[in-house]
């Protein structure tokens, strides 16, 4: 899955150590650029630690993510962890931003010649003015 959002604030660095040997986990909190903007925690562990740590509040990120949940004594925790990170280059300011370029229309092109051709044969004979 994929997620976009600007860089909130780091959480608090956790570090430890397992059978598998020492580990760290830090929370980046995003929020997203929608209509009804979400805020987002997403863990990132030993191998993005070095990357977020040169985010700035405001940068544009996009993530990469896998959601995994796990119950606990009759309690479920959600993950959302993040395996990917790419950056989100915005618009320079006074530049509008890239837009896909708009799709040709198909369309007929009107008849070729005179008059009679678009309008029919009795469209010129003088007798269908108003007045």
């Amino acid at each position: 899955m994929e997620i976009t959002g600007k860089v909130v604030r780091l959480g608090g660095l956790t570090e430890g150590t397992s059978a598998r040997g020492p580990w760290r986990k830090q929370d980046l909190i995003i929020e997203t650029d929608e209509q009804y903007p979400k805020t987002v925690c997403l863990t990132c562990w030993t191998n993005q630690i070095d990357e977020i740590q040169k985010m700035t509040p405001g940068q544009l990120i996009k993530a990469q993510i896998d959601i995994s949940s796990r119950e606990f004594n009759g309690k479920w925790y959600t993950d959302v962890r993040v395996w990917r990170f790419d950056p989100v280059t915005a618009a320079a300011p006074g530049q509008p931003e890239q837009q896909p370029a708009p799709q040709a229309v198909h369309q007929t092109p009107p008849p070729v010649g005179g008059p009679e051709e678009f309008f029919g044969p009795d469209s010129n004979n003088g007798d269908d003015l108003p007045f």
